[in-house]
């Protein structure tokens, strides 16, 4: 018998596999999972080369997966003055206010909405405090900013402009230009030509940020976009990736059959502890941005369109790819984008069970909900964005969409409770990554969404690992603790499942493992 590389003994083992729920033992070879069980079934694999962890009574469950990040691309998006605290227009703008710059711009991120407290976002609101410097604040929804009348000229942006996308650049009554750019194809005539770090600088700061997220117990992530495989790569090649990243690259509106075939090809690339698996779609943008598609208009009157100008042209791309082999993953908020996508899934048939999910699904109706599982469609939920609206619904995703609406925020348990995959994610750096709060806030949700009921321990537990492998095609190789399994392992100081989810949200990281690979030590 060959020796293991990594034993792991006196854990209080939850493997999530019905064949052997628990243990206290496990022995890992060349990346996979070599033996489960207790001590006595991994004395064999030791070896003089053999690594011996001995976690003392700490828990171990399958390796957390985040099912909706931003790693590489969010390096970008998260950069600059972190407005995460600023709660009204006075505090944005003492934040400003002599605000550090980069090659003379001022760059903030994840500002929330309802700092504007219901007024029009304009920049008129914020230039006099930063002495005529370009800026770029983008909101916390990452699909909107505000930028100044510096930044609007560096850009060369004098009027609105037409999109192929559901995109725009606001004006007020008059026609000013109000610095306000919605959705992707509007900021990125602006983040074009801001101050971009070195790749030496991205390098530094992506494995920082890989190295911080496994400290939070995850062990793999989906990346919703293309990022930069070149510098995954490098790195992989050079040291061990802390998380195991799976890219799903953009399709956007106007994208036909060249652009369609090279996302086929690009599901051949990857490397270590990196692949390519899926393509990303957007469905619609996001409520408080007034982008949302909505089956009814929201409080203002908008939310009535698609982000896909022809929602007809979306179906035809998701049906090009399923014939290729493609798994897709479609960005829909609002009720009538939710109901596009599972419409277009049902025009798959039966092969498209498990192979199809939608993010985010913000407030749907209830036969919305039945039809998830009935379809078999996954259900991709980031349960810490809860955390933006408010119990009262004073906020400005429930004053949009209106007290019936509002009351169906983030429906988590009844998804789960109609039998459909739910997989759980952050969304970083729209929220926070750290997994222990996606394990907590998915059982005691917060917001608008406080007083629906939450998942059990068992089920948030299940949608960070054997629903996101679900989710990822992996569910034969990933998301328990099994002879042949990827050996992605995480150790807590307590149990998940059954501790409350408070102390959950603090638990200490004993040890995280990404293919066989010990990525992070706790005290």
């Amino acid at each position: 018998m060959s020796t293991a590389d990594l034993v792991i003994t006196g854990a209080r083992v939850r493997t999530l596999d019905p064949g052997r729920p628990y243990a206290s033992a496990v022995a890992v070879r060349d990346g996979l999972i070599a033996a489960v069980g207790d001590a006595g079934d991994v004395a064999p694999w030791r070896g003089p080369g053999t690594e011996i962890v001995d976690l003392a009574g700490a828990w171990l469950v399958p390796g957390l997966v985040d099912s909706h990040s931003h790693p590489v691309w969010g390096l970008e998006m998260a950069t600059g003055l972190d407005l995460t605290e600023v709660r009204d227009l006075d505090g944005l703008r003492a934040a400003l206010t002599g605000a550090e710059r980069t090659d003379g711009w001022v760059v903030g991120f994840a500002l929330d909405h309802n700092v504007f407290g219901g007024r029009p976002i304009d920049r008129a609101l914020v230039e006099d405090v930063l002495d005529g410097a370009p800026a770029f604040l983008r909101l916390y929804d990452g699909h909107s900013a505000l930028v100044t009348a510096a930044a609007l000229k560096a850009a060369d942006i004098t009027g609105p402009r037409a999109f192929a996308q559901r995109s725009h650049i606001a004006t007020d009554a008059g026609g000013r230009l109000t610095g306000h750019l919605i959705e992707h194809a509007a900021m990125d005539l602006v983040t074009a030509v801001m101050p971009k770090p070195s790749p030496a600088e991205r390098r530094v700061r992506l494995l920082e940020l890989l190295s911080a997220m496994a400290a939070t117990g995850l062990t793999g992530a989906h990346v919703m976009d293309l990022g930069d495989l070149g510098l995954v790569d490098a790195m992989a090649q050079e040291s061990v990736l802390p998380l195991r990243l799976r890219f799903a690259p953009w399709c956007m509106p106007g994208d036909g059959g060249e652009a369609l075939e090279e996302l086929v090809a690009l599901q051949s690339r990857r490397g270590r502890h990196w692949r390519v698996g899926g393509v990303k779609f957007f469905m619609d943008g996001t409520v408080e941005g007034g982008t949302a598609w909505l089956e009814h208009p929201d409080c203002h009157g908008q939310g009535t369109e698609a982000f896909w100008p022809d929602p007809a042209a979306y179906s035809h791309a998701v049906r090009f790819l399923h014939r290729a082999g493609v798994r897709t993953a479609t960005h829909a908020i609002g009720d009538a984008a939710v109901r596009h996508v599972l419409d277009t899934v049902e025009s798959l048939g039966p092969g498209g069970r498990l192979a199809h999910r939608v993010e985010h699904i913000e407030s749907v109706p209830d036969d919305t909900v039945a039809r998830f599982a009935r379809l078999g469609v996954i259900a991709s939920l980031q349960p810490p964005h809860t955390g933006y609206t408010r119990a009262d619904r004073s906020d400005e995703w429930s004053i949009r969409l209106g007290e019936a609406r509002a009351s169906r925020a983030w429906r988590m348990r009844d998804l789960r409770d109609a039998g459909a995959v739910v997989a759980l994610g952050s969304d970083w750096p729209i929220a926070p990554y750290d997994a222990r709060a996606v394990l907590a806030t998915a059982r005691t949700p917060r917001g608008a969404a406080s007083s629906r009921p939450g998942l059990s321990g068992l089920q948030a537990l299940e949608g960070c690992t054997t629903h996101a492998a679900l989710a990822a095609g992996e569910a034969a190789v990933a998301g328990r603790i099994a002879e042949g399994f990827r050996a992605d392992l995480t150790a807590l100081g307590l149990d998940p499942v059954e501790s409350p989810p408070d102390e959950v949200a603090e638990a200490p990281v004993r040890l995280t493992v990404t293919g066989g690979h010990v990525v992070h030590r706790g005290a």
